[in-house]
Formats: C-alpha cells, sequence, structure tokens
C-alpha cells in the first residue's frame, strides 16, 4: 500500500474535478436539489422519495434491505416509513419465515404519489445527460453499475 501511496496522485494534483467521488456527490447534489420543490409539494423528504422510488420496483423488501437500496441509515428510514405508513403511502407487516423482521409495500396512494413525482425524476436524470449522445450514456451507466459492483457490500 506504502508504494502505491507514493505513486498515486495527490488531490492538489488531480484537483476535484478529477476526483470521481466529489463530481459523484455535486451531480446528486444538484439531482436532489432539481426536485426538493415538487417532493415538498407532494409532502416528501428525500428519505421518502427513495423509499417510494425503490417500492414502486422492488415489491415487498425487508426493512433493512430497503435501507441497502434507498442509501438511507436503518434509523432514518425507519422514522420516514413511520410516517408514509401514517400517510397511508406504505403499508409495513411481519415477514413470515422471521416475526423479528419487517416487510414494507407500496399502496395504491403511494404509488400515485410516486407516479406524481416520478415525471420530475425522468426530467432531472435528461438534464443530467444533455448533450450527451446515447452511446455515451450507456457506457457510462455501464461504469457506474461496475463501480458499484467493485464496492457493493450486499448482493444487490
Amino acid at each position: 500500500m506504502k508504494d502505491q501511496d507514493q505513486t498515486r496522485p495527490r488531490l492538489g494534483e488531480t484537483g476535484l474535478e478529477g476526483f470521481a467521488p466529489y463530481l459523484m456527490n455535486r451531480i446528486m447534489g444538484r439531482y436532489n436539489a432539481a426536485l426538493r420543490a415538487e417532493m415538498a409539494r407532494l409532502g416528501l423528504t428525500t428519505p421518502k422519495m427513495r423509499a417510494l422510488s425503490v417500492l414502486s420496483v422492488v415489491p415487498a423488501p425487508l426493512i433493512r434491505e430497503l435501507a441497502v437500496y434507498t442509501i438511507v441509515e436503518q434509523s432514518t428510514l425507519s422514522r420516514a416509513l413511520e410516517q408514509l405508513d401514517a400517510e397511508g403511502l406504505v403499508r409495513r407487516e411481519p415477514d413470515a419465515t422471521d416475526s423479528r423482521a419487517t416487510r414494507v409495500h407500496i399502496t395504491p396512494a403511494g404509488r400515485a404519489v410516486f407516479e406524481r413525482l416520478w415525471p420530475h425524476m425522468a426530467t432531472a436524470q435528461d438534464g443530467l445527460f444533455r448533450g450527451i449522445p446515447d452511446d455515451e450514456r450507456r457506457a457510462f451507466v455501464g461504469t457506474l453499475q461496475k463501480i458499484l459492483r467493485n464496492i457493493r457490500k450486499h448482493e444487490f
């Protein structure tokens, strides 16, 4: 590791614009900011939006799985799910095989809220790729998927 440290460029040499984690954080910050107003109109926070987004495509995950998919701490996610449940947007139920675990389902009302947000999410994503050809977009997404496989700690 020490030899690698000596040959690896320092941040001062690459600059922030050459440091991928910085760029990814900036991009996601702008993406989230683009959605903030519509999320507020729908009564959603980022954790709630992420939960509804995942639940719209992943049927009945366990809360611990949902925490991985949403990239939200389990305690923060649990509070968001309590609110979503109280609002009738999700339904929580004990897992059939492990009564200590809880599965989360999106309700029709939750799906309707997500469907109102989705066009804004898609438009924000389109803005990220404005002026970038489809083949470059596909290659970029493929690279992101490879990076995720390199670093992930779960099967999904």
